[in-house]
């Protein structure tokens, strides 16, 4: 039998339909679907991602935070999500579903869509859309809704609303105050959760923050990082349960959120010079 030729090996390698179907496979696990229909959780989420999103809302309310700019968004309301922005979302008012258009990375083979995305990095971030391409959208929505597999509607969808978007918008006023930092709103949510583990990204969501930004914004304000505080409140509860002279030492660890009573001790004896033992000595009667 011939061996077979590096030129005969490369074509069928290309021709093999498994290959084809893993690189498929691949591609769409690293790409979002440029159309999807999302229903929002009912508490505040935050991440961030490495390509634009526009946000439209189709049911319900949501409450949006982009950078540190908060709104809240209904039916024909949006926001745009620049590539690489802190930004934090969650359902307000009954089951909030949005429509959500990603945009492809910038190609210099694309000029207009390099053109369509500068246009809106450059756009308020919240904006109103006119009733003309609220009809139209709530017509894409329900062919998506009829075909949820179906890749090339959603890509239809997106480039049609994304073409004619800048025609129809308008600049959407805020309607919440400013959550960029907001201590009531951070105490409330340590107060609630002094029992158990609280991480940054859970202080951030509280005020509709990113982590990071929510970090550098909480050390700027308070002078401490957003740990240092959190450990604080638990040792002041914990001296304000040891006063009381009603709890072991135990049960006020389990209270105040350490790990065990050993964490507790040790953290306490570093942060106010005596232990907790030693402390509770001071308010127990004397005969």
């Amino acid at each position: 039998m011939a061996a077979e030729s590096p030129e005969n090996r490369s074509r069928m390698k290309e021709q093999n339909p498994i290959n084809c179907e893993l690189k498929l496979s691949t591609a769409k696990l690293l790409s979002p679907r440029p159309a999807e229909l999302v229903t929002l959780p009912s508490y505040m989420d935050c991440h961030e991602h490495s390509y634009t999103q526009v946000v439209i809302g189709l049911k319900g309310q949501a409450e949006f935070d982009v950078n540190g700019r908060g709104n809240y968004i209904g039916p024909g309301q949006g926001c745009v999500v620049t590539s690489g922005s802190d930004h934090a979302f969650g359902g307000v008012i009954g089951q909030s579903d949005i429509l959500v258009l990603n945009m492809p990375l910038p190609s210099n083979d694309d000029p207009l869509m390099l053109q369509k995305l500068n246009e809106l990095s450059q756009s308020n971030v919240y904006f109103q859309l006119d009733a003309q391409i609220q009809r139209l959208i709530q017509m894409l929505v329900h062919e998506m809704q009829a075909s949820p597999e179906d890749l090339l509607l959603s890509r239809a969808c997106n480039d049609t609303v994304i073409a004619l978007m800048q025609r129809h918008i308008s600049v959407l006023a805020s309607s919440r105050k400013d959550s960029r930092f907001d201590l009531e709103a951070i105490d409330r949510y340590i107060e609630q959760n002094l029992n158990r583990r609280i991480t940054v990204a859970q202080l951030a969501g509280s005020v509709f923050l990113g982590e990071s930004q929510f970090h550098m914004l909480f050390k700027e304000q308070m002078g401490i990082t957003p740990h240092q505080y959190v450990l604080g409140k638990r040792i002041d509860m914990a001296k304000a349960l040891i006063e009381q002279g009603n709890l072991s030492l135990g049960q006020i660890a389990d209270l105040t959120g350490f790990s065990g009573q050993s964490t507790f001790t040790h953290t306490f004896a570093r942060l106010q010079g005596v232990s907790p033992s030693q402390y509770k000595k001071r308010f127990s009667p004397t005969f």
